[in-house]
């Protein structure tokens, strides 16, 4: 079996697994949670760095042809760095992980995905970013939009206590309303113009009644899962040798680094359906 790879610092990433899940159901998946180590967020370069290589290395160990880092600050710290430096590598003869008929192996992220998408959904050309700490500070969806669109601006502003809010089981009570009105209102007073915002973590979009609610009137949100699920489709109409190496039984399996039972738990907030998740170490 030869399944695609999704890791995720936690629980963010099954919100990109769904949504690729509901574009292209016959695959096997394969998903990794590294929540025995989250936050990533606030988290340095480096570590993010070490962290999410190893995380790639195991689900390549197990079979994987094809890694999607569902991670927002993943792909924000560590995609370029094991794009550049560790697939050459683990592609070579000599590695471990060498297997001549997988010598084409790749790691994707979701910035690019979102990207590549701003420059047609905004018409003021102001976009604005509401993420983690790390990803913000990264500035990376500012270069991979400039690349693409650069006319457009965009501004960042970080939300450190979504990610436990949602987590908590409490993305729904009154009590986030505070939180998620005054993250929105910040952005929003940075740059006026803002006519699109990036929901920049993959946990937001169970947040998204009340990002709705205090939005202002007019402005797109931009949730990830389906446009890298988009991006996916695309990226196997071009790479036929990556796709054709990927099994086709339909079915998912979920790691965590952390305890199964309390990983399967809080997944039910992520996924409409119950899971069973096994342990693994890094």
């Amino acid at each position: 079996m030869t399944p695609i790879g999704i890791f995720d610092s936690g629980y963010g990433g099954l919100t990109i697994l769904d949504g690729i899940r509901h574009q292209l159901p016959q695959y096997d998946y394969l998903y990794l949670g590294d929540n025995a180590r989250a936050p990533y967020g606030s988290r340095s370069f480096d570590v993010v760095y070490e962290f999410t290589r190893q995380a790639v290395e195991k689900l390549f160990s197990m079979g994987c042809q094809l890694v999607i880092l569902g991670c927002n600050t993943a792909s924000a710290k560590a995609l370029r760095s094991i794009q550049q430096n560790d697939l050459p590598r683990w592609n070579s003869p000599g590695s471990p992980l060498y297997n001549p008929s997988a010598a084409t192996r790749r790691v994707l992220g979701v910035i690019r995905p979102t990207a590549e998408v701003i420059g047609q959904l905004t018409r003021s050309r102001h976009v604005g970013l509401l993420a983690t700490e790390g990803t913000v500070r990264s500035q990376s969806y500012q270069l991979e939009i400039h690349k693409l669109s650069p006319d457009v601006q965009v501004s960042g502003v970080a939300c450190p206590l979504w990610v436990p809010i949602i987590e908590a089981g409490e993305a729904s009570s009154p009590g986030a309303d505070y939180f998620v009105k005054k993250r929105i209102d910040q952005l929003m007073a940075l740059d006026p113009l803002i006519d699109t915002i990036i929901l920049g973590c993959t946990h937001y979009p169970l947040l998204m009644p009340k990002i709705v609610k205090y939005a202002p009137q007019g402005v797109r949100l931009v949730p990830q899962g389906d446009y890298v699920a988009s991006s996916l489709r695309d990226y196997f109409a071009r790479h036929s040798e990556i796709e054709q190496r990927c099994s086709r039984n339909a079915t998912v399996r979920y790691l965590t680094t952390e305890n199964p039972d309390r990983f399967q738990e809080t997944a039910q907030y992520f996924l409409s359906t119950p899971i069973t998740a096994e342990h693994v170490d890094l």
